[in-house]
């Protein structure tokens, strides 16, 4: 897991400074000298990979990151519901396995092996998904020609071999803003939820077994990582998983979302990468079960990609305390071998996106208020050419600004 909800801290106003600054004495853009990639809280991978590649074990390298922990093994074989579409205006779905067909079915059907399909559609054809005010509208294209299907709220889409040819392997494609990714296993829902800025939109969800269809496509680390990270990994990636299971999520009509507001999900292609996928695999069965936790529950297990050389605690991070997380040095994120691009990184933001990180017309100075520990920043402050001064979270920041970490110094501003 990979970013957390920004806080606001503080808004000050100072009428001692001038109202109206020269539109020269605000800087076009500021500069940041930095360290590591990601928020810092919990395990992190390059400090994983080196400890691995040191001897250290899976146990070892948990135990180190997350303080007071247990790995023990749990029941991991509920079905979990991914976002992997989400607030959507269209989307599209297909198969090119020969002789699978891909089944439509009216609602929200479960698990239920009764219900009768409203549409099947054979291989090549396409299942569209449109949006008409409130609801659904499927259609199927095969060749030129489009058959509109009655709308709905919800719909459920499974896929298969024939009755000739049992027990395909089918694969699907599913095609939303632009991207496309394919899923193997499970089935998929479609749902019109309400957004407060965008009205209604769908929410695309893939209902899969947590044990191995979910996890053997999360991608969170190469495949090609020493095999005691990668065991690391799939443990903290059930654990996360696990943490967040059954606590159902209306904003995406999921439990965890796809992407790395919870864990990257790739689906197939992780599994299918050439030579590799068979490693993450096997990471994952090889520690099937294993689970991390405190006082007998499965942990939120926040992972990172690399630090400025000591982890952060959720509490400096989010000001939420996680009792597991803590501040430990991670020599492996300071090794240029081991991690050549964020070792020290430089990045220059423009006024623009500093000035919408903190809420602000335009931010005239940047000042770094203080810093934790681990050396992130604590927080910083920007003062607006009218005076008002907004303090932040460096996490907040670094989260709003998009630049790497929180590890970093103010260097320059350019106007």
């Amino acid at each position: 897991m990979r970013m957390y909800r920004p806080l606001l801290i503080s808004i000050i106003f100072f009428s001692s400074i001038t109202s109206a600054a020269n539109a020269q004495d605000v800087p076009a853009n500021f500069s940041f000298h930095g360290s590591g990639y990601g928020h810092g809280v919990g395990m992190s991978q390059m400090g994983a990979r080196g400890m691995a590649l040191a001897g250290e074990s899976p146990t070892q390298i948990l135990q180190y990151f997350y303080k007071d922990v247990t790995i023990e093994p749990r029941d991991d074989s509920k079905i979990v519901r991914v976002n992997i579409g989400h607030l959507l205006s269209s989307a599209k779905m297909s198969t090119s396995t020969t002789g699978a067909v891909i089944e439509l079915f009216s609602g929200d059907i479960g698990n239920r092996v009764d219900a009768q399909p409203i549409a099947v559609m054979p291989a090549k054809a396409t299942l569209n998904l449109s949006l008409l005010g409130s609801s659904v509208v499927p259609s199927v294209s095969v060749g030129k020609k489009t058959t509109s299907i009655v709308k709905g709220r919800s719909f459920t889409i499974r896929w298969s071999g024939t009755r000739d040819l049992p027990g395909i392997d089918a694969l699907v494609a599913v095609t939303q803003s632009g991207a496309t990714k394919k899923f193997r296993y499970g089935q998929v829902q479609v749902k019109v939820v309400r957004d407060l800025l965008l009205g209604y939109r769908m929410e695309l969800t893939n209902s899969v077994r947590l044990s191995d269809e979910y996890l053997w496509g999360v991608s969170e680390m190469p495949s090609y990582w020493p095999i005691a990270a990668l065991q690391a990994q799939a443990i903290a990636s059930r654990s996360y998983a696990l943490s967040k299971a059954g606590i159902y999520r209306s904003a995406c009509d999921c439990d965890l979302y796809g992407e790395i507001s919870d864990q990257m999900f790739l689906g197939y292609a992780k599994e299918s990468e050439k030579k590799y996928g068979a490693i993450w695999k096997s990471a994952v069965s090889d520690t099937a079960g294993m689970t991390i936790t405190q006082a007998g529950l499965p942990i939120t297990a926040y992972f990172f990609s690399s630090s400025g050389g000591k982890t952060e605690s959720s509490t400096n991070a989010w000001g939420s305390e996680k009792p597991y997380t803590q501040i430990v040095d991670d020599p492996g994120s300071l090794d240029p071998v081991l991690n050549p691009r964020f070792v020290s990184w430089d990045q220059s933001i423009s006024q623009t996106s500093v000035a919408a990180a903190f809420l602000l017309p335009d931010v005239l100075t940047l000042e770094i208020v203080s810093r934790n520990e681990s050396g992130t920043v604590a927080i910083i402050r920007a003062t607006s050419s009218a005076g008002v001064q907004i303090s932040l979270r460096g996490e907040t920041f670094r989260s709003r600004t998009k630049i790497p970490s929180a590890y970093f110094d103010l260097v320059s501003v350019q106007n």
